[in-house]
């Protein structure tokens, strides 16, 4: 199946947008007065000695799951470098398996959202969550901390009004698809792609923002082509592209499916020659053992994770990880979501207010005002989010396979740094 995706923009200028999200948001909801705290659409009372409850959403199992257990990780590190507490109050993470698909994540965000002591929501890692998941949990007032989601849709100023509560301490892959479109154009020299997605809002997104930067290059977009997630069979695909003649394939999907193409395209005549590049949702040992030896010089476009390009404190948190978890970091969105938890956690800290008794009371639209309004130093980089909910800022990398061996995974060594 091909398919040409268009992308929509909006005129609105920043702030009245914003605004206007804000308000249709919490149009349907009550302002409320519970001890010393008024919110205009809600407030949650913890009493003393009871834990604050932050939810947790990420992809737990199947062939991803190394990309959201090493965010799991990621806020359990910021958990603990609080001191496990929060003005007086111990932090309990409630973490779903949202199986990385948009099924999972209405479920997750339902059962989240149903527990109206769910102060605020980290994760997810996949965008096809955080579609349908963010709404539902702005409808409960609950704000959305993203950790590694990065469909440029969920952030854009036309996003629609229930996407207000929603944030993400993770790039947009508006920069991630332009960074690619670069590296494929300017360093690889390639002339000609195919691009291949598979229906996610994170691969048709980022797959379309590298097209319309590669042909703003000079470059041409052959086909744009579609797979399902749980397609086996690439061979006809690949002999149909093969008949275009490109010099490289980009497809940023998952796990299972990137395997496929890829050890796929390795047999299919008349793409000998023809480069293949992935996304930033491939970089574990699972992807590795997955491809098997076709992996070996295959590239990924990925955030910069090399220690001169991220915050002060992360090599210390890698040091954390290593300790806590036996092993260095299993994917690479860990500092992401540790930046996200402490956003959460300096939020709470901001807008939180103690009675006589002990009991702590969070307005839920002070608390996502916030969060919109908090800059710090994050071991990411600089956290400070703008109207839409982006909050952190992206250096480009691409990252390349070194091995087949899943035991030899190590960001900077399987895969390394080739560029810049």
């Amino acid at each position: 199946m091909r398919t040409i995706l268009n992308r929509t923009r909006s005129g609105l200028a920043g702030m009245l947008a914003a605004a206007a999200l804000l308000a249709g948001a919490t149009s349907a909801m009550a302002a409320q007065t519970v001890g010393p705290v008024t919110d205009d659409i809600g407030v949650i009372r913890i009493p003393k000695g009871a834990p604050i409850q932050i939810g947790g959403t990420w992809v737990l199992s199947g062939p991803d799951t190394a990309l959201g257990l090493d965010e799991r990780r990621g806020v359990e590190i910021a958990f603990k470098d609080a001191g496990g507490q929060v003005l007086g109050h111990p932090l309990k993470l409630n973490a779903e398996d949202d199986q990385c698909n948009a099924e999972g994540g209405q479920t997750a965000a339902t059962k989240l959202a149903a527990n109206p002591q769910t102060a605020v929501v980290l994760g997810p890692a996949c965008s096809s969550v955080a579609t349908p998941g963010a709404p539902i949990l702005w409808q409960a007032g609950i704000v959305e901390i993203c950790t590694a989601c990065t469909a440029p849709a969920l952030t854009a100023p036309g996003r629609k009004p229930e996407y207000a509560g929603f944030a993400r301490t993770v790039f947009s892959d508006s920069e991630q698809g332009k960074a690619d479109a670069t590296f494929i154009a300017n360093v690889m020299k390639a002339r000609t792609v195919v691009t291949i997605h598979d229906g996610s809002p994170y691969a048709q997104q980022l797959q379309q923002v590298m097209a319309d930067n590669f042909r703003k290059l000079g470059g041409t977009v052959l086909s744009q082509e579609a797979v399902a997630p749980t397609d086996v069979d690439m061979h006809p695909l690949l002999t149909r592209i093969a008949s275009e003649k490109p010099d490289l394939i980009y497809f940023p999907v998952f796990t299972a499916a990137a395997a496929q193409i890829l050890r796929q395209a390795k047999e299919t005549p008349g793409l000998e020659r023809t480069a293949l590049m992935g996304g930033g949702s491939l970089l574990s040992a699972d992807f590795i053992e997955a491809a098997g030896p076709a992996v070996v010089g295959f590239r990924i476009g990925y955030p910069d994770l090399s220690p001169d390009a991220m915050g002060k404190g992360y090599p210390h948190f890698v040091d954390e990880y290593k300790r806590a978890y036996g092993e260095a970091p299993i994917s690479g969105y860990h500092a992401n979501a540790y930046d996200g938890a402490m956003l959460a956690i300096k939020a709470i800290e901001k807008v939180g207010k103690t009675d006589d008794a002990g009991n702590l009371y969070i307005g839920k639209k002070a608390f996502r005002d916030a969060v919109f309004s908090i800059k710090f130093e994050g071991i990411s980089g600089p956290i400070a989010c703008d109207a839409y909910g982006e909050c952190s800022q992206f250096k480009p990398s691409v990252l390349e396979f070194t091995s087949a061996d899943p035991k030899t995974f190590g960001i900077g060594q399987n895969p390394k740094k080739i560029w810049p």
